[in-house]
């Protein structure tokens, strides 16, 4: 495989209605460092949240590594692992049915940072007994309760 340095990362996304209050969290694992990220909109969408987690996550990095990225939106996780995103790029950002790709401001950013990084998607089950998923997922809500009071 590739001589990239190895980095694990873990996202959540999370909106209090939807569209609403959102928040991101994501924690970034090299060797024996970790890192917790998180951040949110005052008016957003969860799939938008899930898309910044991992985006924030990949532009932490100082140099191009080889990233295992763990999320529970299979919003994020099918567009790279069934290849939407390329069908999307042919078709002018617009999806089969020709109605325009939603997030595509999102989406453009977090393509560009896989051309940087080798980056493998994992879906993993939301709200489970995954520890690392349940730490962003506490991450992304604390975000959405800051903003809700005014922080």
């Amino acid at each position: 495989m590739s001589g990239k340095k190895r980095v694990t990362l873990y996202t959540d996304g999370a909106c209090s209605g939807n569209p609403g209050i959102g928040g991101w969290g994501c924690v970034l694992i090299f060797g024996e460092s970790r890192l917790e990220l998180s951040g949110g909109e005052p008016e957003t969408t969860n799939n938008r949240m899930e898309l910044t987690a991992v985006i924030a996550g990949l532009e932490r990095l100082k140099y191009p590594c080889r990233v295992e990225v763990y999320s529970d939106s299979a919003y994020v996780v099918n567009a790279f692992m069934q290849d939407w995103v390329s069908g999307w790029k042919r078709g002018n950002w617009r999806k089969a049915d020709k109605k325009p790709v939603l997030n595509a401001d999102l989406w453009k950013r977090l393509i560009s940072l896989t051309e940087i990084h080798e980056v493998e998607f994992h879906k993993v089950k939301g709200h489970a007994d995954n520890a690392l998923n349940n730490r962003c997922d506490e991450l992304a809500r604390g975000a959405v309760e800051k903003i809700r009071d005014g922080g």
